[in-house]
């Protein structure tokens, strides 16, 4: 559905919700007094562009861990530009667990100094490759109930740029049984027996592409290829990992395309659905079926058919036109994209996160935006399966909320439900145009809260900012849900030169700006769990 409420009434809305003695005051804010053991004080945040990390009353934030942190004794660190978290508890260990980050892609200017138009270096290159892939860190509570960094603990490792990762079943592509390294990694996901799913999303970024009927490389935007010459075909996979080994593994079954999740749900016989969007203007939504309970390895690859609410199987021995284009199935799924637009799968508005709301089966979709086709704001898209069967081929698709300025939100991006059910969400503006021209009345990038309950199901409440040019990514609770992990990507990315920084968060005065990872804590996420 879409959202025709203003702000002003989304605040009322708010004070209606969250029940107790509230008022709004003459200046807007939400305010009331403390009453026993019951947090009454609340205040919506407003769009605001502030470098700072900016909460609603009755939320506290740290940062955990940020980039270059030392995660082990062998001296590794913290990748940069984290963005998709996954937490994992230690069995046996109560305030112990596994924190996964994805490190999507690197800024050159303050990962080694490169500014554009210069020569490039290996060793920049080398740096760039550190820097990217994800990382395994060990995480406990200190004497505070605060979760911190045991930076010389073995569950700290990096799967880098530069790590050998193989393909799942042997498949040779290009001459090689494994990849070197993972990147543009962006959300994920988390299987059903506890294993990570990483993404790759835009992995031409790094080492180019050949076109579809080409045998011409489009070289890449940073131009790793210039000095390694490691095959495209070889990158844009799912990838999984083992959090306690750090065993990976690439999937060739979920296809290839610019990934940005692999959300995972039991089906009703035991296999597995991976749900995946391909985050760009015009592609698609897929569904991921194994052929066997408790491995990816194998299985049927599905496309969406949004008009007709069909799932359309991209199995080449199953269509004729398939079968004719593409020579052996693994030669379809390196073609995924083009293989869909085959079979005439409905184009999307930037497929970006997917989660599915508890206790059903529907299938929550973040569409980012389409400005080639004058959608600036996206919306969330709502796929119900028919009779509530993860395995159907058939479903019903609604807009669930539009994005702008009467919703209050623009972009959404990643999604995430909540021990009640309920809906939060994050946005990505991009930075070179947040608060400007249509985006100017939002603000910076923002944490919102969305009931899927009661008279205000639907309506998104802003609980947070982001500092400047960052977005908020990876939304992620702990099991007793007290805490919430984010991501705090990229912030002051449009700075022009170190000595021109547009942010200096988290450690404020002249400091480079550091891509980190938030803890959110506080009465206010206490009462909105119970």
């Amino acid at each position: 559905m879409s959202d025709q409420t203003t702000p002003d009434v989304s605040r009322r809305r708010f004070v209606q919700f969250m029940g107790g003695a509230l008022a709004i005051s003459q200046t807007g804010l939400l305010s009331s007094c403390a009453t026993g053991s019951q947090y009454k004080v609340k205040k919506i945040v407003m769009p605001k562009m502030t470098d700072e990390v900016e909460l609603s009353y009755g939320l506290t934030y740290d940062v955990v861990v940020k980039w270059g942190d030392k995660i082990n004794l062998k001296g590794d660190t913290f990748g940069f530009n984290n963005d998709y978290l996954a937490f994992t508890p230690i069995p046996g260990k109560e305030n112990e667990a596994i924190l996964w980050a994805n490190h999507e892609y690197t800024s050159p200017m303050f990962v080694n100094g490169y500014m554009s138009g210069g020569k490039r270096t290996k060793a920049q290159i080398d740096s760039e490759r550190y820097s990217v892939g994800g990382a395994l860190v060990k995480i406990q509570k200190d004497c505070c109930g605060k979760w911190v960094v045991d930076s010389e603990s073995e569950y700290g490792r990096r799967i880098t740029g530069a790590t050998p990762i193989p393909f799942s079943n042997g498949e040779k592509i290009k001459g090689k049984t494994e990849a070197i390294g993972m990147v543009a990694n962006c959300a994920g996901g988390v299987t059903p027996w506890g294993t990570i799913l990483t993404c790759e999303e835009n992995y031409d970024g790094f080492y180019g592409e050949y076109p579809y009927g080409s045998k011409k490389r489009v070289h890449s935007r940073i131009g790793w290829e210039r000095f390694y010459d490691e095959h495209p075909y070889r990158y844009g996979w799912v990838v999984e990992v083992d959090p306690f080994t750090g065993a990976a593994k690439k999937h060739t079954g979920i296809g290839r395309y610019a990934h940005e999740c692999a959300t995972c749900v039991e089906a009703k016989d035991g296999r597995t659905v991976v749900y995946s969007g391909d985050d760009t203007d015009n592609e698609h939504i897929y569904k991921f079926i194994s052929k066997k309970k408790g491995d990816l390895s194998e299985g049927e690859l599905f496309v969406a058919d949004i008009k007709n609410g069909k799932w359309i199987s991209l199995d080449r021995n199953k269509n004729e036109k398939l079968k004719k284009a593409f020579k052996t199935q693994l030669d379809l799924l390196i073609e995924t994209r083009t293989a869909a637009k085959m079979v005439g799968a409905t184009p999307c508005d930037r497929p970006e996160d997917i989660e599915i709301q508890p206790g059903t089966a529907n299938v929550f979709v973040a569409l980012t935006n389409n400005k080639k086709k004058g959608n600036f704001h996206g919306s969330i898209l709502k796929i119900a399966e028919k009779n509530g069967d993860f395995l159907s081929m058939e479903f019903d698709a609604s807009d669930f909320v539009v994005g702008g300025e009467k919703s209050g939100f623009s972009c959404p991006d990643n999604l995430a439900f909540d021990k009640n059910g309920n809906l939060w969400m994050v946005t990505d503006i991009s930075g070179s145009t947040i608060g400007k021209g249509k985006y100017e009345k939002f603000g910076n990038n923002a944490l919102f809260y969305i009931p899927m309950k009661g008279p205000n199901a639907g309506t998104a409440f802003r609980v947070g900012t982001a500092p400047n040019d960052a977005e908020f990514t990876g939304i992620c609770f702990t099991p007793d849900y007290k805490t919430m992990f984010l991501s705090v990507q990229h912030p002051g990315e449009e700075s022009k030169s170190l000595k021109e920084l547009t942010s200096h968060w988290p450690e404020g005065g002249d400091s480079i700006p550091r891509p980190s990872v938030i803890q959110i804590y506080g009465p206010l996420l206490d009462e909105l769990m119970s």
